[in-house]
């Protein structure tokens, strides 16, 4: 179960599925939208509500965020709308039947407590944190278990309350593309059609496409060192517009693409990352070993994983465009600082988390006897 917010949810959702198809032939999976079982204003007000705040009044949804992160009791409304949504998903489960749900958003998550609570044939529950921070939100008493980035997420989960038997640290689940060895990067440049004598500067904008990306493109145009760029947009067609009309203006090379299946190959060929920090994606990179680049990460998660990979020595922060322009510039030149981030994004890297947390949703499943065909 994953939630239509952005894109990182669900393609966290494919990469367990097909690590979990890998370990246990047969296994059948289906990935679902858990709003799709929610009141249609709640979804549409969530969803919309959440782009809103993040796009106009960041400083409030920071607040909101950092207060609920404090949470130890379910609001009234929030319980009111897991009651209605755990109503309207029962009569899809009785027909499914699984054996496990897992959910990688912290809606679902919640969602399936509350099933836990009101239906004594409920199936086990599997939580899979996909940033670098574990907000109250997903923390249940009921859940089976829980997959999370890091080690000091298990701490603080263990902290909470969740038993240490548990909680896996495993990484966040991506596709193994992005650890594979790559073709040597002047070849795969060529294979891309991308200029090998350019250095290459990949900017992601998220699935959901409010990335900054023309200030970001705008201030490459002040890096002196031959550039060029591959900017993928996510799934906005507006923002895929805003992106080609920028792009024309530019005085270097531009690659304008919306979503591609092979943003492995794309991060491999690159000297540089420049994005926002989803949790997703930064996995990615650090499964790659893409230097990151971070501008603009969006109030509470994002924040948070902006910490944690700049304290890791995986990512540098960029403030504002003039200071984007310049760290670009120092990084595109400095090849020996892009080892060493290169170094520490090995370290943090946990390439094989989809497989580590497949394994752990597979021993709850078995510890209640249920069969796996």
């Amino acid at each position: 179960m994953t939630a239509d917010v952005g894109v990182g949810h669900t393609s966290a959702a494919k990469a367990l599925r097909n690590a979990l198809a890998l370990s246990t032939p047969g296994l059948e999976a289906t990935i679902v939208d858990s709003y799709k079982f929610s009141a249609a204003m709640f979804s549409r007000v969530v969803s919309n509500g959440y782009l809103g705040m993040v796009k106009t009044i960041p400083q409030m949804y920071r607040f909101i965020y950092a207060r609920a992160e404090k949470a130890t009791d379910v609001g009234p409304f929030r319980a009111w709308v897991h009651q209605f949504t755990a109503s309207n998903i029962r009569p899809f489960l009785k027909q499914y039947a699984p054996d496990v749900v897992v959910c990688t958003h912290a809606f679902p998550c919640g969602v399936m407590a509350e099933y836990k609570h009101a239906f004594a044939d409920a199936p086990p529950v599997f939580g899979v944190v996909t940033d670098f921070a574990v907000h109250a939100f997903w923390i249940h008493a009921n859940v089976d278990g829980y997959a999370v980035a890091t080690d000091q997420m298990r701490q603080q989960l263990i902290a909470r309350g969740i038993d240490p038997l548990r909680v896996v640290a495993s990484g966040i689940p991506i596709a193994p593309e992005f650890a594979q060895a790559a073709p040597p990067r002047d070849a795969l440049a060529r294979r891309l059609g991308l200029p090998p004598d350019r250095q290459i500067v990949l900017l992601m904008g998220g699935g959901l496409g409010i990335a900054p990306l023309e200030t970001i493109m705008r201030a490459l145009s002040q890096v002196e060192e031959p550039l060029c760029a591959v900017v993928i947009v996510g799934r906005s067609r507006s923002a895929e517009a805003r992106a080609l009309e920028c792009a024309a203006r530019m005085p270097y090379p531009v690659r304008v693409l919306r979503f591609v299946e092979n943003v492995h190959e794309y991060m491999h060929a690159a000297d540089l990352l420049v994005t926002k920090p989803g949790g997703l994606t930064s996995s990615e990179a650090l499964a790659a070993g893409v230097p990151l680049l971070l501008f603009k990460p969006l109030p509470g998660q994002e924040e948070r994983n902006t910490r944690f990979l700049v304290s890791g020595g995986a990512a540098v922060r960029a403030k504002k465009g003039d200071d984007l322009a310049q760290r670009v510039q120092t990084l595109l030149r400095d090849g020996e600082r892009r080892e060493r981030m290169r170094v520490a994004m090995k370290a943090l890297a946990k390439p094989d988390a989809a497989a580590n947390a497949a394994a752990a949703i597979l021993r709850i499943v078995c510890a209640r006897g249920e069969r796996i065909a």
